[in-house]
């Protein structure tokens, strides 16, 4: 009966810690924007920032000092590609950065003097190209545009200059070795394919962090715990405190996760090659190791204000960190060692290979295991961190009860 009786209250305990934590969850209007309107609207919002994975007639300046046929020739390509249009014509460079700092254009072409004189005597004709990288699309819609425009006419101006008679021979000039350009992964060969799944597997991660990190606060401050934990056992509610509050936090991003996971995608056409079982083998471990990388995070700082500085100043670090949005090979050894540290690391990994690519789990085994690790790392290092915490409770409030004491006895005295 005393099994029973224990176990009774701890499952008492642990569903009273986790109701306790419901209510601070939506009592707390900090705690409820990072754990629940955050997750909702933010992927929605950068999602339709780059709903249309490319740009399309993005507006440059051009400034031509050549004024020749050869220079026009580059402008009138360039505006008839679809990428780029020919907003404006500026005298110089300090007009046409002028018209880029205004917004106007995005962008802005220098074509110098001496360029088709260059040209002619064989030597390399040389344009500048000036571009807004305050968003990477239309960086790229710019430079690739003038990057595709002076390939090709190089190409026809070294087939005039070849003396071939026949057109084979001419192509095989312009272009001695040929290729095929087929977007492995990314048919679109959009912006929004290529880095949102990562985004969103990061944003799962930080606003956990954050709510998590808050509401640890607020609960250090009222110290909600500690009728649980009677003074002579200190350390009898640590797996209570850790399995109610993760618990809380589960059921909650349980469905974050889909949203997340699953729906954002669906919703503004990412590829989604994973099936539903995959999926859910990778965020169950994923969403655990979150929430306790989350409750070891806030046990480390005083304020929960400070999660929140912490966590924002990280996130672009960390999703460089990944290897989505910049080549890990080029990532220094040590950089690579401090991202193992993260679950996102291994999450957005996981979630880009087997939904982007078509991995199957065995492909991400090493991924997932590292996943593993981290949730049981976590939850041991929870677990002793909350009861330290705990240890420090109990001894102040001791203290201040002797305190109390001998009040009363100089009173009575």
């Amino acid at each position: 009966m005393s099994t029973y009786h224990s176990l009774n209250r701890m499952l008492q305990d642990t569903f009273y810690i986790w109701r306790q934590e419901f209510k601070q969850v939506f009592k707390d209007e900090g705690v409820l924007i990072f754990l629940i309107i955050v997750p909702l609207v933010y992927p929605l919002l950068y999602s339709w920032i780059y709903n249309n994975e490319t740009v399309h007639e993005v507006p440059v300046v051009v400034v031509d000092d050549s004024h020749t046929s050869l220079s026009r020739q580059f402008i009138r390509r360039c505006d008839a590609s679809p990428d780029v249009r020919v907003a404006f014509y500026a005298q110089d460079m300090d007009e046409a950065k002028s018209l880029i700092s205004r917004q106007l254009v995005k962008g802005a072409y220098y074509i110098p003097g001496d360029f088709e004189t260059n040209v002619y005597r064989m030597q390399q004709g040389v344009i500048s190209v000036y571009c807004d990288m305050s968003l990477m699309l239309t960086y790229k819609a710019i430079f690739q545009t003038a990057q595709l425009v002076s390939l090709e006419m190089g190409a026809e101006i070294r087939t005039k200059l070849g003396g071939h008679y026949t057109s084979r021979e001419e192509t095989i000039t312009a272009r001695p070795l040929d290729y095929a350009d087929v977007p492995i992964f990314n048919p679109a060969g959009g912006y929004g394919s290529f880095i949102l799944p990562g985004v969103l597997m990061l944003i799962l991660q930080q606003t956990l962090v954050l709510g998590i990190g808050m509401s640890a606060g607020t609960a250090r401050e009222n110290s909600r715990y500690k009728q649980l934990i009677p003074i002579s056992r200190p350390y009898q509610g640590v797996f209570r405190i850790v399995f109610g509050k993760s618990l809380c936090y589960f059921m909650i991003y349980a469905i974050m996760g889909v949203w997340l996971a699953v729906v954002v995608p669906k919703l503004f056409s990412f590829p989604q090659l994973a099936t539903g079982w995959t999926l859910l083998v990778l965020m169950l471990p994923y969403i655990l190791a979150c929430i306790f990388f989350g409750m070891v995070t806030s046990c480390l700082v005083k304020y929960r204000e400070n999660v929140m500085l912490l966590m924002v100043f990280m996130s672009v670090p960390l999703l460089f960190m990944s290897g989505v949005s910049w080549p890990q090979s080029n990532i220094p050894g040590l950089w690579q060692g401090v991202s193992w540290i993260f679950p996102s690391t291994w999450g957005i990994k996981a979630y880009v290979r087997l939904n982007s690519m078509g991995a199957s789990l065995s492909d991400v085994a090493f991924e997932l295991n590292m996943i593993w690790l981290l949730m049981t790392v976590y939850f041991a290092i929870a677990c002793g961190v909350y009861r330290y915490q705990i240890y420090l409770t109990r001894q102040d409030a001791l203290e201040r009860w002797h305190e109390m004491k001998e009040r009363k006895k100089v009173k009575r005295e």
